[in-house]
């Protein structure tokens, strides 16, 4: 037998505990000597009941089962292993739980029997068999006799001094190579409910740690900047920073001319913006790359960040000033006029990113200083060349030009902002009618022009800024031959309008969408442009918008050379602005260059043939539509359709309006002619009415037709104010 178990077998009663403190009778069901415990059974309001003691809490409350007699060689046969008798049984189980009486006998005369040996450590033995001799009839014990019994043992185990011994046969079991009995009986194996109740108590105290060292790292983020209630984004935005290395561009760093630059310069936040506690979202790692930390939400509300990287040619941080800016963008240009060659330098952006600072000068209040600008600087270059040993013999002077494209429309910024007309001549060049060139001799001249253009340039409010340039901007420095006035080079500085407008083709203001619907096109045009610049001979669809047209000699000719400068804001509510700023001029910069698509070549005489067959305007506007199906829903393509056609009845009905005024002035001297003829006393009657009626017919004819225009031009306005309402916009990808 196992000195382990003791008296200790299946099918016996003995006293347990419950977590209550109240001690009953229960029957043992299995032993399991691997976890040195026992499992009882009781009855208990009509339903079965158990339990997983230890060893050791039995062997507390039922001593006796130690002193249980181990010669006993008769055996009973087996009975079921179930707990308790059903209820009414005459039949009461034989208990070991009473406290053992004098010479070691128990009360009923009964003896133990040795266990058989365990079986996969669990011990299934027959009930207790008696003692030899005639067998006795089990009688039932009554309620007073049990607990008579039960107080007796207790004190009769508490009067041995049970508790405080510890007999052989609950020795611990050694296995080979293990010394057990040193061990700690605190550290033996408890029962399962008790070890998952310690479990659970584990993971809450480190659930609990975890949520004080959180606790602790957002208050100390949230000190790095208090009350900024997006704190958690800058913590975010600052351990990103943290694992780049910085290497931003130096002055001193090598230019590379290309055909098409495209540089990226972030601006510093501003006094508004600091004041607002905007975040900065915008990382300039090194002079190539830029990174975006656009904040997210998910479905649960976790807040993350997308970090997006862009790769340009140059990129500039919030420290860069313009000279530095200049000299990787614009100045390797300058050569390119005096080489006989076409240049256009682009300022594109949000407004309010820093176009106007940028191109203009740097801002002293609302006060510009005009010397440190990107005209001002192109100018002092010009001058530089044009003074020096190697170009003082090609006998050139220098003239500039102001105007800006608004809506569609062209107006001289330098002649009190005169409307002009853009038509192509026999030779297919552009010609801008009226368009006024100042001669320039020194850069306080160009420093002059740029000033009083300014200042005439027309700005509104937009949902970005208050005062936002609605209009591009164009300065042209211009070089021809003194004696012929023949051209050499031109040198176009362009700053376009603030490509939020470009989003407000939905607006309730006819004029707004308008400007908005022109914005749109003329940036896809421009696109589409430097995109067939890089492609060498690509078809140039410059009738699509008014800005693309007026620089149609800048994109043609192998001499032509491009660089567009992107401006973005680096606060978290210009992401968006700023994103879609950083994508157009990937898409410039991609296309020039890692799509070579058609890549044959062709001649200038193809690209006049080409102009030749393709007159109409729709017909670029279709080719945008099909390199950008990504920017165009067919909403939005049918209103930019109607746009167009708004605008050339809009010129043609003030073509027709100023013929029927100078025909008006001729019918006021026919007129007057006749009423002198009439006061004649003798004058030919017939004459009169066939001369008056040959007037009023053709005035009849001539307003009739400009009425009927009129007409056919306001059932268009209607329809584009239906079309307007129906735009449902792309959404950027």
């Amino acid at each position: 037998m196992n000195s382990e178990l003791g008296g200790l077998k299946i099918g016996i009663n003995v006293d347990i505990q419950r977590t209550n403190g109240r001690i009953h009778s229960a029957v043992i069901s299995g032993i399991n000597l691997a976890t040195r415990s026992v499992t009882v059974e009781w009855f208990e309001h009509g339903e079965t009941k158990g339990k997983e003691i230890e060893f050791d809490a039995v062997f507390s409350l039922n001593p006796g089962i130690f002193e249980v007699p181990r010669n006993v060689n008769r055996k009973l046969p087996a009975r079921p292993s179930h707990a308790v008798q059903p209820k009414g049984s005459v039949r009461t189980r034989q208990s070991y739980a009473r406290p053992q009486l004098q010479n070691g006998h128990s009360e009923n005369n009964f003896q133990a029997p040795a266990p058989p040996n365990p079986v996969n450590n669990i011990v299934m033995a027959p009930p207790p068999a008696p003692t030899p001799g005639p067998l006795q009839p089990i009688q039932k014990a009554n309620t007073g006799q049990i607990a008579q019994l039960r107080n007796t043992g207790t004190k009769a185990a508490t009067r041995s001094g049970w508790q405080d011994r510890k007999p052989s046969s609950l020795a611990c079991p050694v296995k080979k190579g293990e010394n057990l009995c040193n061990e700690d009986p605190s550290a033996r194996r408890r029962s399962n409910v008790v070890k998952e109740v310690d479990k659970i108590k584990k993971q809450r105290e480190e659930r609990r740690m975890r949520q004080a060292e959180q606790k602790a790292e957002k208050q100390e983020l949230m000190n790095v900047d208090p009350g900024n209630p997006n704190w958690e984004f800058i913590g975010m935005i600052r351990e990103y920073q943290s694992q780049l290395e910085y290497k931003p561009i130096m002055m001193n760093d090598p230019v590379q001319v290309q055909q098409i630059c495209v540089a990226v310069r972030k601006r510093p936040l501003n006094k508004k913006e600091n004041m607002r506690k905007e975040v900065d979202v915008i990382t300039v790692p090194n002079k190539e790359h830029i990174i975006v930390h656009e904040p997210k939400l998910k479905v649960d509300l976790t807040k993350y960040l997308e970090n997006q990287v862009f790769r340009y040619d140059y990129a500039f941080d919030e420290t860069s000033d313009n000279e530095l800016v200049y000299k990787f963008t614009a100045k390797p240009l300058v050569q390119t006029i005096f080489e006989g060659g076409m240049a256009t330098c682009f300022a594109y952006g949000q407004t309010g990113s820093g176009k106007t600072h940028t191109m203009g000068g740097d801002f002293q209040g609302k006060s510009q200083d005009c010397t440190t600008g990107i005209y001002a600087l192109a100018a002092k270059d010009v001058f530089k060349f044009l003074n020096s040993a190697k170009y003082r013999s090609e006998d050139l002077i220098v003239t500039s030009s102001f105007f800006e494209i608004y809506s569609g429309k062209v107006f001289d910024l330098l002649n009190e902002k005169s409307k002009l007309r853009v038509l192509e001549d026999g030779k297919q060049q552009v010609q801008v009618v009226g368009l006024q060139e100042k001669l320039v001799k020194c850069v306080d001249d160009v420093l002059k022009l740029i000033q009083h253009g300014n200042s005439v340039r027309t700005s509104g409010q937009t949902s970005a800024n208050q005062h936002s340039s609605r209009s591009h901007a164009v300065f042209q420095i211009i070089l021809k031959k003194r004696t012929t006035g023949r051209l050499h080079g031109k040198f176009s500085l362009i700053d376009l309008a603030g490509n939020e407008r470009g989003a407000d083709t939905s607006s309730a203001n006819r004029q707004t969408r308008m400007e908005g619907a022109e914005i749109n096109k003329s940036l896809l045009a421009l696109k589409e442009c430097i995109r067939a610049l890089g492609r060498k001979g690509a078809h140039l669809p410059f009738r699509a918008s008014k800005l693309t047209q007026v620089l149609r000699d800048s994109f043609i000719g192998d001499n032509s050379r491009t660089c567009m400068i992107a401006m973005i804001s680096p606060g978290l509510s210009s992401c968006e602005h700023s994103l879609n700023t950083l994508r157009y001029a990937d898409r410039v910069k991609e296309l020039g260059i890692d799509n070579p698509e058609n890549p044959e070549i062709r001649t200038d005489e193809d690209e006049e043939m080409m102009a030749q067959d393709d007159d109409d305007d729709d017909d670029d506007f279709a080719l945008l539509r099909s390199t950008n199906e990504g920017e165009f829903s067919e909403d939005l393509v049918t209103f930019h359709a109607a746009i167009s056609h708004l605008q050339r009845m809009e010129e043609e009905i003030l073509d027709i309006h100023k013929t029927v005024v100078d025909a008006s002035r001729k019918w006021l001297e026919v007129d007057s002619s006749l009423l002198n003829m009439a006061n004649e006393v003798d004058y030919d009657v017939d004459s009169y009415a066939q001369q008056l009626e040959g007037v009023l017919s053709e005035k009849i004819e001539a307003l009739t037709v400009f009425k009927e225009k009129v007409t056919s031009f306001r059932q268009h306005l209607a329809e584009e104010e239906q079309i307007s309402r129906n735009i449902k916009r792309v959404p950027a990808k």
